[in-house]
């Protein structure tokens, strides 16, 4: 799961994490906590949807891009946001809200930006993703094509840019996620409890730990989480550069057609995943290993369900794996 969100953070083209897993495994705490170890981004300063000050987007409510057109923008550098959504969220919360009075009566356009605008250029996180209602559901994925936020009302009509990284977490026992928006993500993992005595009682100091004395605990992890936002931030700097040979790609389109996988994102995500999980080791060039290593990622929730083979997706993934790089 941590190495997921690490090629997320390092690619956002990828598409996003999607976590199954046990309850109390820890799947929100880590999303949470990625907020912490971003490198920090430059916006326009009071905007409130984020813009590049090096590339304002078109048409922005807060006029970015006709300021830039006359002079310099102001900008600050800001965390990286990484936005919850609350499964009781209404839409005009989500998309945002018209406000239909000053537009009546001043013939104005006031609009009070929602989840998706703060998100933009970030990560937007759904716990529980899987008892989403269906309009919430149906909405996430005309944004997610689109990349743009349109809200109508009355007449009325607004949009905004809306690109960010979807996280979602969810215990498959309360539900199934509708296959549409499962695409979506570009990256599934599962997660378990752990099973070894060491794992556990470790998790048991840490959390005792931050809970005696948090301030004194966020000190004693400083080095390590500077030491993690280092390696996104070279990594980004070096992923253009990493190569995917066309032997490769071969072996990445071979194993997607041994698996029967649906289409060509499962490809595209696997190269993708794999140049990424190259940059972070530091690697110029995509090895079997780094295939090896996303192919269940990337590839588990593409699958068809087999009803002669009652091994779970990510056995199937590594048995065909290891046929396809042995041959």
């Amino acid at each position: 799961m941590k190495h997921a969100l690490l090629i997320a953070a390092v690619d956002p083209a990828i598409g996003g994490v999607m976590v199954f897993g046990d309850r109390g495994t820890g799947k929100s705490t880590a999303v949470r906590a990625l907020a912490s170890l971003l490198p920090h981004m430059k916006v326009v300063r009071d905007c409130r949807f984020h813009c590049d000050p090096h590339a304002p987007a078109h048409g922005c409510l807060d006029g970015c891009d006709q300021t830039k057109s006359r002079r310099k923008l102001s900008a600050v550098s800001v965390p990286v946001p990484v936005v919850d959504l609350p499964l009781g969220a209404t839409e005009d919360r989500v998309v945002g809200a018209l406000d239909l009075e000053r537009a009546l009566t001043r013939g104005e356009k006031g609009f009070e930006p929602g989840l998706l605008a703060r998100a933009h250029r970030g990560f937007l996180y759904i716990d529980e993703v899987n008892l989403l209602e269906d309009h919430l559901v149906d909405l996430l994925l005309d944004v997610a094509a689109s990349g743009e936020n349109v809200v109508e009302r009355e007449g009325l009509s607004v949009r905004h840019p809306a690109r960010f990284v979807l996280i979602g977490s969810g215990n498959p026992e309360e539900g199934e996620l509708r296959p549409q928006l499962l695409d979506r993500f570009g990256l599934s993992v599962e997660v378990k409890t752990p099973q070894n005595l060491s794992d556990r009682v470790e998790v048991l100091r840490r959390r005792d730990a931050f809970e005696r004395d948090p301030h004194e605990f966020h000190i004693a992890w400083h080095e390590r989480g500077a030491q993690i936002r280092d390696l996104i931030t070279s990594a980004r700097k070096r992923l253009r550069a990493v190569k995917v040979d066309d032997e490769t790609l071969e072996l990445m389109s071979k194993l997607c057609m041994v698996l029967g996988a649906d289409g060509l994102r499962g490809e595209l995500t696997l190269m993708r995943s794999a140049r990424a999980s190259a940059a972070l080791d530091g690697a110029t060039v995509v090895g079997c290993e780094h295939v090896r290593r996303v192919a269940p990622m990337a590839l588990r929730h593409r699958l068809r369900r087999n009803p002669l083979d009652e091994s779970g997706s990510a056995v199937r993934i590594e048995r065909a794996v290891g046929e396809v790089l042995a041959a």
